[in-house]
């Protein structure tokens, strides 16, 4: 193989394989990853523009049976710790959120045996019936799955009744690593890989978009990194002309504070900052149908996160209102509204609000700020 000719192909938006991205990975100096990924940033975005969202990730419930090694976030059922949210505690949220501009709840939560469908459907109706006009970007395909095989159903089925009790957008939470070797090994309770994929497929014949992540750095081999990123790229080919599909793509690296993965397993996170601006170029050049890469400040902090921008990351995503599960292994960064839009600035470009649908947001003329320090 040879580096150049792989590069010149990616700039002309070729669908390079996952052995010809990990020859990149491997052997293309850092400069000449980050040129390419920029180049085709711009070719997708030629503004100068970065996009932000305000929003607040809420969990429905922290008791979870999927047992993943990496969550310190997750109680099992009759737990003392254990909650289900309740309306009064999601309206007191809700109402913070909107003061601080936002729009939207990150609505997730974990794999509890006695919340089905239903559930679910009267949460989302009840939510929407009280703000009409909040956006529910909630659950995420493993929670799908979960509760597809608690009804007996399909994805499909559940997916629509969700949709039609307000759902507006799946996020791609759950994916870590899709080969079924690794979640094995660190979320043996999750749906399979092939499973996430698939209701991902299910979404986008929905015409309901849908984003994509990758947590990365912890028992998953260079190979399988690779392999992840290339069926996100096949599901995405295959969505209706007109739907968005994955809208964006967040790789982060394992955050490992406490976890079973590093006390009992001995797994660390030892992801560089060059390595993540690296994974950041070559998700850019292999993901060209895929629209936004997205800078994960939360796990990398603001300095790393704002070298991307100039390596194919051209969103910087959220401020975070709220934000339990990454945090609760250890990711320490946090912004206010006016940080974010600073550290945009400081990097060279202009801020953008953007929602879900990566649609310009107009920024509202008063935005309290949160009092949290980052």
């Amino acid at each position: 193989m040879n580096a150049d000719v792989l590069l010149n192909r990616a700039l002309r938006l070729e669908f390079l394989s996952a052995e010809e991205g990990q020859y990149l990975f491997l052997h293309a100096p850092t400069a000449e990853l980050m040129d390419v990924a920029h180049q085709i940033r711009k070719k997708l975005h030629p503004d100068n523009k970065v996009t932000w969202i305000i929003d607040r990730n809420v969990n429905t419930t922290n008791v979870c049976i999927a047992n993943c090694k990496f969550c310190n976030f997750y109680r099992i059922p009759g737990h003392a710790d254990a909650y289900i949210t309740t309306i009064d505690q999601y309206k007191e949220k809700i109402e913070e959120t909107f003061r601080y501009g936002g729009e939207q709840l990150l609505l997730q939560g974990g794999h509890h045996p006695g919340l089905g469908l239903q559930f679910y459907i009267d949460t989302f109706r009840e939510l929407k019936r009280l703000y009409p006009n909040l956006k529910l970007h909630a659950l995420g395909p493993p929670e799908i799955a979960h509760i597809t095989k608690l009804e007996g159903t399909s994805h499909t089925e559940v997916l629509r009744d969700l949709m039609e009790a307000g759902l507006d957008s799946l996020p791609g939470a759950g994916a870590e690593i899709l080969s079924d070797r690794v979640r094995r090994l660190i979320s043996k309770g999750k749906c399979s890989g092939r499973e996430w994929l698939d209701v991902m497929r299910a979404a986008h014949q929905l015409h309901l978009t849908t984003s994509a992540t990758m947590m990365f750095g912890h028992v998953e081999t260079l190979e399988e990194r690779f392999q992840h990123i290339i069926w996100l790229r096949e599901v995405q080919s295959e969505k209706p002309a007109d739907a968005k599909g994955f809208v964006s793509f967040i790789p982060w690296p394992f955050q490992d504070h406490d976890t079973i993965l590093r006390r009992i397993k001995g797994v660390r996170n030892e992801v560089t900052g060059e390595e993540y601006i690296r994974t950041i170029a070559i998700s850019r050049i292999l993901l060209p149908n895929i629209p936004n890469i997205q800078a994960s400040w939360l796990t990398v902090g603001k300095e790393i996160a704002q070298i991307c921008l100039h390596g194919g990351a051209n969103d910087f995503g959220s401020i975070m209102i709220e934000e339990n599960v990454v945090s609760a292994a250890g990711a320490p960064h946090r912004f206010t509204s006016n940080g974010i839009q600073q550290a945009i600035r400081e990097a060279g470009f202009e801020p953008q609000l953007r929602n879900q649908q990566f649609e310009d947001r107009q920024l509202p003329e008063t935005i309290e700020q949160q009092l949290i320090t980052y």
